[in-house]
């Protein structure tokens, strides 16, 4: 199958960019942009505009002056944005269809994943060539309203789903256009927004479930718990309501494992285009760091039923289930937060040196980076299993958690 798109660069205009101000190295055929790396090299500035335009194979395996560390290859990973041009394709000019080369192509020979195209997760960042990309799959151009090709495509559920499980990434992160019209701001929710909306209400709330037990003990109590009934929501939204395309029935506790497949999406665009409204496109497009977390309007719609349902299961005292509700809705909080960080948090941020030593400074911590490589790997690898977020816990329940896997050479 086809896999993820990158112009080929000329090795004269890679030489071109040598300053702070755009600066490229390659190391063999692939090409990075390191412009935003620059200061943050543990080395200097200057070390890294040294060898600005140039390969450094060479010198990031070199044992005398200092042999890289998989962290440093790992950064790199994410600022690929091509691959040198041999002699034919140099004159081939890199926006034309000649000068795109597939990462599981032959140039390559990179293994990707069958039912996503992918290789890895610093594939969610390679930039999407749109014109090629909506020439090869005829599915969406990236540089028009998507809501309006979806809703006007004329799609089959299977060409659909298979099309929108392909991650696509557009410019660097920036938001494809979804409306194109006064409705596009509506679209896009910045991440702070969840706390900043849903924060006090939250705290007015558990003062509110106060008033009507006895100490904060039992407000604790009750919150705690509806945080704990939070996380099996969250699962059961994800697996249930969002990957409503194809759900998978299991009967399974742990050793127990039957299943049946029972595609519940509407086979028309109705059901499709509130599909990648409602989740979609954040597989289509998974680092577009605008349509993340939910938007509050929606989060109302979702959330109001289980309000009128803690007041049925809670029916003898509303403060329990004021307080439960809160609980849970602090989970969300935690959750939307937790998900955005996952995508847009990196790993692990180079220091400085010492001793001859590349020291390493995470940016996340050890059971967070564990979680953001499970989760990743839901949307490069298999989009089918892992939907917990926060935690893997009720995956390993119900027989939905990840497991490592090797992408597949292409046939």
């Amino acid at each position: 199958m086809p896999g993820r798109t990158l112009p080929t660069i000329s090795r004269v205009e890679v030489a071109t960019h040598n300053s702070a101000k755009s600066c490229y190295v390659s190391i063999g055929r692939e090409v990075f942009d390191i412009t935003d790396f620059v200061n943050d090299h543990p080395g200097g500035a200057g070390l890294i505009l040294d060898h600005g335009g140039k390969d450094v194979k060479a010198t990031m395996e070199d044992e005398l002056s200092h042999r890289h560390s998989d962290a440093a290859y790992e950064i790199l990973e994410e600022h690929l944005i091509g691959f040198v041009a041999d002699d034919l394709d140099s004159a081939i000019p890199s926006h034309t269809a000649g000068g795109i080369r597939e990462t599981g192509g032959e140039s390559r020979q990179k293994p990707f994943f069958q039912s996503t195209g992918l290789s890895s997760a610093e594939d969610l960042s390679t930039p999407t060539d749109a014109q090629s990309d909506f020439r090869t799959h005829k599915f969406l151009d990236l540089n028009r309203p998507l809501f309006f090709q979806v809703w006007n495509g004329g799609f089959t559920k299977d060409f659909y789903l298979e099309q929108v499980h392909r991650p696509r990434h557009y410019k660097g992160g920036e938001s494809a256009p979804l409306f194109g019209n006064f409705l596009e701001p509506l679209s896009k929710t910045p991440w702070w927004v969840v706390p900043l909306v849903w924060l006090p209400p939250v705290i007015y709330g558990t003062f509110v479930a106060r008033e009507g037990l006895a100490n904060w003990g039992q407000v604790c109590i009750y919150w705690l718990l509806g945080l704990g009934l939070w996380t099996l929501v969250e699962y059961g939204l994800h697996r249930c309501l969002f990957h409503v395309d194809e759900y998978v029935l299991r009967e399974s506790l742990l050793w127990l494992e039957t299943a049946d497949i029972a595609r519940y999406l509407p086979d028309n665009r109705v059901g499709i285009t509130l599909h990648f409204l409602l989740h979609g496109i954040h597989h289509y497009l998974p680092m577009d760091k605008y349509r993340l977390v939910m938007p509050p309007t929606l989060f109302v719609v979702l959330a109001t039923p289980f309000w009128k349902l803690a007041q049925v299961v809670f029916y003898w005292n509303w403060h329990v289930a004021a307080a439960v509700y809160c609980g849970g809705i602090f989970g969300y909080i935690c959750y939307d937060m937790t998900h955005y960080f996952l995508h847009h948090r990196r790993y692990a941020l180079s220091h400085k040196y010492a001793h001859g030593l590349m020291l390493i400074r995470y940016s996340l911590p050890s059971y967070y980076r564990d979680l953001k490589k499970y989760h990743l790997q839901h949307h490069y690898a298999d989009f089918e299993n892992g939907f917990g977020v926060t935690s893997r816990f009720w995956d390993r329940i119900f027989g939905t958690e990840l497991t490592p896997q090797n992408a597949k050479k292409a046939a």
